[in-house]
C-alpha cells in the first residue's frame, strides 16, 4: 500500500491534492476504480494507496525520510502568491527527497462563520497565511475590521474558529466546512477566480522519463559578479531548452546572497538537458537536481 503524507487534518487542499495523486497512481497501476469514479472526490482512492495526515509540511516530509510514509504531497507554488517559501527552503536546505510528480489544483475558498455569529459581528478571521493572502481583497471589502489570524491549515482554521472566544470566521474549502459542520456564508471569495496551487510529490527517487517531463534544480555562486547568472542561464538558451520558472531564495549565510531555483523542460537524463546541467554545475558553487518528473496536464 502506498502511504501518502500530506498537511492535515482532513479537508485541506493538500488532502485534495493527495487524493487526486492517489487516484492517478491507481489509474497508472491499473487498479479498478469503479463506474463513475472521480479522482477529485473525497472517497478513498482504493486499496493500493492511503493518504495520511500530518500536522505540518516538515512533519509530512520527515515521515517519508523516516519510512513512515512512501511519498509526501506538499504545496510549492500558488498562482496569486507565488512560491511557498517553507516548502522551497525544505527542498533546498533540509531534505534529500526528490520531486517525482506534480499536481495542479484549482483553489476556491469559502467564508465560514462560527455558529450563531453574523458576518457583521466577526472580529477575527482564521486561515492558513496563503489563504488569507489570496483573499486579501475580499476581506478588506467585506470584513475590514476583522483581525486575520494564521492557522496551520485551512481545515485547521475551521477548528480554530470553533474554539475562538471572540466572534470568528474562517477561510477554508467547502469540503472542509462540510466535514466540520460549519456554516458557509460565502463562496468563491478568492481575489482571482483562476487561483491555482501547484503541489509536488516527494519521494526517495524521482520519476523515469515519460517524454513530457520537467526538471527542477537549485544552485548558487561563490561570487556576485556581472553576467554570472546570465552565463548559467545561457547553458539552457544555447541548447533551446525552455525555462519554465525561476525563483530566488536567501542563502541564509549572508545578506544579498541568493540561491536560484529553476524548473526547465525535459528530463535530467535527456542528452541535451544533461549537457546543460553539466554546464550549470561547472559554473555554480552549490548545485542540486531536485527531481525530474512528468508535467501536470
Amino acid at each position: 500500500m502506498l502511504r501518502i503524507a500530506y498537511l492535515g487534518p482532513r479537508g485541506t487542499y493538500s488532502e485534495e491534492a493527495a487524493l487526486q495523486h492517489a487516484g492517478q497512481a491507481a489509474a497508472t497501476s491499473g487498479e479498478p476504480t469503479g463506474p463513475g469514479h472521480d479522482q477529485r472526490a473525497a472517497a478513498p482512492p482504493g486499496e493500493s494507496s492511503r493518504p495520511v495526515p500530518f500536522t505540518s509540511i516538515p512533519a509530512a516530509v520527515r515521515a517519508v525520510e523516516e519510512g513512515a510514509a512512501d511519498e509526501a504531497v506538499v504545496p510549492v507554488e500558488n498562482s496569486l502568491e507565488g512560491i511557498v517559501t517553507h516548502t522551497a527552503d525544505l527542498l533546498v536546505h533540509h531534505t534529500p527527497l526528490k520531486i517525482r510528480g506534480e499536481i495542479v489544483l484549482p483553489i476556491h475558498h469559502c467564508l465560514v462563520l462560527q455558529s450563531g455569529v453574523g458576518r457583521r459581528d466577526v472580529q477575527v478571521v482564521y486561515s492558513h497565511p496563503q489563504a488569507l493572502a489570496q483573499c486579501r481583497g475580499y476581506l478588506s471589502r467585506h470584513l475590514p475590521g476583522a483581525e486575520p489570524v494564521a492557522s496551520l491549515s485551512t481545515a485547521g482554521a475551521v477548528r480554530d474558529m470553533e474554539g475562538s472566544d471572540r466572534p470568528a470566521a474562517a477561510i477554508s474549502s467547502v469540503r472542509a466546512a462540510g466535514i466540520f459542520g460549519a456554516d458557509v456564508a460565502d463562496r468563491g471569495i478568492e481575489d482571482v477566480a483562476t487561483n491555482k496551487t501547484r503541489f509536488v510529490v516527494l519521494a526517495e527517487r524521482d520519476a523515469d522519463p515519460t517524454g513530457r517531463d520537467k526538471t527542477s534544480i537549485c544552485f548558487d555562486f561563490s561570487e556576485d559578479a556581472a553576467g554570472t547568472l546570465h552565463g548559467a542561464l545561457g547553458e539552457l538558451a544555447s541548447r533551446g531548452i525552455n525555462m519554465l520558472r525561476i525563483e530566488s531564495r536567501p542563502d541564509r549565510r549572508s545578506l544579498g546572497r541568493y540561491i536560484f531555483l529553476i524548473d526547465l523542460e525535459g528530463h535530467r537524463t535527456d542528452g541535451v538537458v544533461r549537457e546543460a546541467l553539466q554546464g550549470i554545475r561547472a559554473r555554480a558553487t552549490m548545485f542540486r537536481i531536485l527531481g525530474a518528473y512528468p508535467r501536470a496536464g
